[in-house]
């Protein structure tokens, strides 16, 4: 049995029910989120500026990855008492999220680059505030960061569209003025970036836009629809209000400045049905992240995408 698996475990109101008189309980209350139940797998690529105590202040580190991320149903409604409005119940799962660099391997296993526990939760339509149905992810990140992330859910037909995405870091302040590094060019030879042995498979298309991994994970397929989840810890619109991430001190740093304090997170996944020959309709997940870390006066993006599926035996 899986970690994550509630074994006789389910939220349940011990002061009284809450559902207002005349409510009417959705047929899945997960609503957009029911497509994650289950274990997915695939691959992706990683992309960070490290800060680096020494001669300069970074490192671009790159990582072509192997993931596992796995989410459970919560059983049973997860009761928001109101005051100002009427309560509410909240619906979601939780997930496991864990990262191998591909090719690096230490004592003969895969390193492991990245861990993640976390709960994604559905959200009814507020009058106070006044949003509609939402969806939040809450992280815990192991460096030192957690994070409430928040936004909206749609589904359309077809392939989703990968926007470009750039790694190139900028001024904090506005008008945040690019400032590009020679690191990311892989043409030039640097000991601060990731060795190309490392790397073998990552493109110079790929540092100038990681997105474009993701079209490689579509490309000559089928989507017949696509259900999108975009969060971010600064208000979206909507919703008007709710997220962001707290730091533990050693981020955050003193007065001398942050050595890496993440202080935005935005991020998309894509739940697509993929047409087979013969008719077998199958789920693949994608999601392109990008965290911003600000160190050394400058916002440096992290940028991590991936492109999974979800395993059979979790075939809903």
């Amino acid at each position: 049995m899986s970690s994550l698996d509630f074994d006789d475990f389910s939220i349940t109101s011990v002061s009284g029910a809450i559902r207002r008189a005349g409510a009417v309980r959705p047929a899945n209350p997960l609503g957009p989120l029911a497509a994650l139940a289950g274990t997915w797998k695939g691959t992706g690529f990683n992309q960070i500026w490290r800060p680096f105590h020494g001669s300069q202040d970074r490192f671009l580190e790159l990582n072509e990855t192997a993931e596992t991320l796995q989410f459970v149903e919560i059983p049973g409604d997860i009761p928001n008492r109101g005051l100002v409005q009427d309560d509410i119940e909240l619906h979601g799962l939780t997930y496991l999220q864990k990262i191998n660099d591909a090719n690096v391997k230490q004592g003969g296993k895969p390193a492991g680059i990245h861990i993640e526990p976390g709960i994604w939760i559905s959200i009814p339509s507020t009058s106070n505030p006044a949003d509609p149905a939402t969806v939040a992810r809450l992280a815990n990140i192991p460096h030192g960061t957690s994070l409430v992330a928040q936004g909206s859910a749609s589904t359309a037909a077809g392939a989703p569209v990968f926007a470009p995405v750039s790694i190139t870091p900028f001024v904090i302040a506005p008008p945040n003025k690019p400032v590009p590094f020679p690191e990311s060019n892989l043409s030039v030879a640097t000991a601060f970036r990731t060795a190309p042995a490392d790397i073998p498979h990552v493109t110079q298309a790929m540092v100038d836009n990681p997105n474009v991994f993701l079209a490689t994970g579509i490309a000559g397929k089928t989507v017949r629809s696509t259900t999108t989840l975009s969060i971010s810890t600064v208000p979206l619109n909507p919703p008007t209000s709710g997220g962001g991430p707290s730091n533990i001190a050693f981020l955050v740093g003193d007065a001398g400045g942050p050595n890496a304090s993440a202080v935005r997170i935005d991020a998309t996944f894509w739940i697509e049905e993929i047409l087979e020959a013969g008719g077998t309709v199958r789920h693949q997940l994608q999601y392109t992240q990008r965290v911003l870390l600000n160190f050394n006066g400058l916002s440096w993006p992290h940028v991590s995408v991936a492109t999974l599926s979800r395993q059979m035996q979790d075939t809903r």
